[in-house]
């Protein structure tokens, strides 16, 4: 029999684990450094996954070129980004977790690198705000992964030991910031994060439907109390 998890919360990275924002993202800008004759490597991208500022693709490509770019290309490049992430629902098996935690009455909370009008914005197009109590985002106060500030004043607010609690990433960074916070953290890549090394997790899933949360909190639990 499962042990009560209302001491626990479970707490999930946005881009690229609850969302695939990653390859849209990637995608639209290698397309404008390709209309402008330069390769976008992804080992170059890879550097800003699960965190930000580590690689201005923009400032890159100017620097490239050796002059400013028509500012036009920016929302061009935005508009682009949106029609490709348009094509995308929930990564497989996040639907699943997050009613779960709602039957089992485990709160959920996101902790992002990204802007929380971003987060939020998805959120809200998925119908996956109401599952979520407490959204934490890397702002001037709150710094970005791999810190783990934003994974503790998840489990803070939410008033739960994160060491018995699960954190879900899709990165190294991401996963750098859950285990330093405590957090019992599955690691679950797509296909930008595949060949990174997410070795320091607990667990590492080719999807959230190979787990089901009841037995992830049980495992975070055990290993807690042991």
């Amino acid at each position: 029999m499962l042990l009560p998890v209302n001491d626990a919360c479970l707490v999930l990275d946005f881009d690229g684990t609850i969302l695939d924002t990653e390859e849209s993202m990637y995608s639209s800008w290698v397309e404008l450094w390709n209309h402008h004759g330069h390769e976008l490597a992804l080992a170059v991208w890879q550097e800003n996954i699960g965190t930000k500022d580590a690689f201005d693709p923009w400032a890159e490509l100017e620097n490239r070129m050796g002059r400013p770019l028509d500012p036009t290309f920016r929302e061009r490049r935005r508009i682009r980004r949106d029609e490709l992430q348009a094509q995308h629902a929930a990564r497989p098996g996040v639907v699943a977790w997050l009613g779960e935690a709602e039957r089992l009455g485990v709160p959920v909370g996101i902790a992002s690198s990204s802007p929380a009008e971003w987060v939020d914005g998805h959120l809200e197009r998925l119908g996956l705000k109401r599952f979520v109590s407490c959204v934490v985002c890397a702002d001037g106060v709150v710094p970005a992964k791999p810190d783990p500030t934003s994974y503790r004043l998840a489990c803070e607010r939410l008033g739960v030991d994160p060491r018995r609690s699960v954190a879900v990433e899709d990165s190294p960074h991401g996963v750098a910031a859950a285990v330093t916070a405590g957090l019992f953290t599955v690691a679950v890549p797509h296909a930008l994060t595949a060949d990174l090394d997410l070795s320091a997790a607990d667990l590492l899933a080719v999807s959230l439907e190979a787990l089901t949360l009841a037995e992830t909190m049980a495992e975070a639990r055990q290993r807690a109390t042991s």
